[in-house]
């Protein structure tokens, strides 16, 4: 395994989309084709119009140097209410192009930090989407909760208004690793955050840990997945640090590179990781991904309904993905769009009735092809092309690119069929990319992605 990591660790997307974001076309991009874009996945929705709302709030009170995600810094409380009151007109813009009320299935709010906001203002905020929709038969509301200040009134209040899922960021329990990343929870936080959601009845709690960080050793990461274990969190996402500081600047500066355990000892980190929860009855989902049998995550899996999106795994899928709120990602299937990440330029543009789109890209009938193969091979660990809508001219020419990972047992394939073996699994990225012809067609000439293991 060790001489496959090394062979294999290149720079490479995640796949949470497709095309990834570096190559969308936004020359091409205009506001009015991603409104035509959405406004035609909704009319042939089949009556449905159901939609998946992702609600970005971006603010946190301290910078953890580990996190790659749009963020403003600050202890100021006052900006909550402004705040919200934009991502509720920003809706109401979305509803009115839609020209109808639509069905909510999904609602969840990613940081940033959610549990930044107060209790009463989150109420305030759900309550202005829920008046301007109807609700899904079965609905999957969640949120990404901070162990140190998720608090009984969040929980409560959430779980009242239909909140059956929350996620909270541990990443690991060593203090030294903690302080390096500037996320110092104890786990005693985390077992009453944990607790307490268990007990007010939500039916999903999960933890997010992070293997590859600063200073983090194998015990390290033994300690972390034992008192995971403990808890028994209904799904785990097992996530590789992703040292991008070019990208997120000094924000992962908070530390030296030489601090950071290298690719070998990464991939020891998550087999042994993967080992214990495997052990202690966890299922392997997919890339980074864990659950209980009796989870939604697990059952999505063995039905074959396991989805993909920005963020990240989901038990299922809604047509229409709408972002709101700085940086949020929206999809259409036919095409994304982005929001603008500056707090102050998103409020001013809502407040002026302007969507405040910045960019996207609209899927051409090649993007939508590969699209679906990326997707199958993330969700399914397989794809085929049978069925002839699924074929394209580059067929042969992915088949011959991945003839290497073939020899060394990661995939098989035929004709007209790809599937992931089992000691393919963690190369999963690896095998995606003989499909992403955009990234083939223009190399980066520099770092884009962080690494594939």
């Amino acid at each position: 395994m060790c001489t496959l990591v090394s062979k294999y660790n290149v720079a490479g997307p995640r796949y949470t989309s497709y095309p990834t974001v570096p190559y969308w076309e936004e020359d091409h991009f205009s506001l009015k084709a991603w409104i035509e874009s959405l406004q035609k996945q909704f009319k042939s929705s089949d009556g449905k119009k159901h939609l998946s709302l992702y609600i970005h709030l971006p603010f946190c009170e301290s910078m953890c140097t580990f996190c790659g995600c749009t963020k403003r810094i600050t202890k100021n409380h006052s900006v909550e209410l402004p705040y919200i009151k934009s991502v509720l007109k920003e809706f109401s813009m979305y509803v009115d192009v839609l020209g109808t009320k639509p069905t909510l299935s999904q609602i969840h709010l990613g940081g940033g930090t959610p549990t930044f906001f107060s209790a009463e203002n989150l109420e305030l905020l759900i309550n202005g989407l829920l008046k301007m929709s109807y609700q899904a038969d079965a609905i999957e509301f969640s949120f990404e909760g901070h162990p140190n200040n998720t608090t009984e009134a969040h929980l409560k209040t959430l779980n009242d208004l239909g909140f059956n899922r929350v996620c909270y960021g541990v990443q690991d329990y060593n203090l030294k690793v903690q302080k390096a990343i500037n996320r110092v929870q104890p786990f005693s936080h985390v077992k009453n955050a944990t607790e307490s959601a268990r007990d007010l009845g939500y039916s999903s709690v999960g933890h997010d840990i992070i293997y590859g960080l600063p200073f983090q050793t194998k015990e390290d990461i033994i300690n972390t997945i034992n008192k995971t274990i403990q808890l028994k969190p209904d799904r785990i996402a097992y996530y590789s640090y992703a040292h991008v500081p070019w990208i997120k600047g000094n924000g992962q500066r908070g530390f030296k590179d030489a601090d950071l355990p290298n690719a070998s000892q990464k991939r020891e980190q998550y087999e042994l990781g993967k080992t214990m929860l495997i052990k202690a009855g966890y299922e392997d989902i997919g890339m980074d991904h864990f659950a209980l049998a009796t989870d939604a995550l697990a059952i999505a899996k063995k039905e074959g309904t396991l989805h993909r999106n920005f963020m990240g795994y989901s038990s299922s899928k809604t047509d229409i993905m709408i972002g709101l709120g700085a940086s949020a990602i929206g999809d259409s299937w036919y095409g994304f769009s982005q929001n603008t990440k500056n707090v102050e330029a998103y409020q001013d543009l809502v407040s002026k009735n302007i969507f405040p789109v910045f960019r996207g890209h609209i899927l051409n009938e090649e993007d939508l092809i590969i699209r679906q193969h990326i997707l199958n091979l993330m969700c399914r660990f397989e794809t085929c092309w049978t069925d002839t809508s699924l074929y394209f001219k580059d067929i042969p020419d992915i088949l011959i690119a991945l003839k290497e990972l073939e020899n060394d047992g990661l995939v098989v394939c035929d004709s007209n069929h790809i599937k992931i073996t089992e000691k393919g699994k963690p190369f999963v990225r690896n095998i995606c990319l003989p499909f992403d012809l955009r990234l083939k067609r223009k190399k980066p000439k520099t770092a884009l992605f962080s690494m594939t293991v």
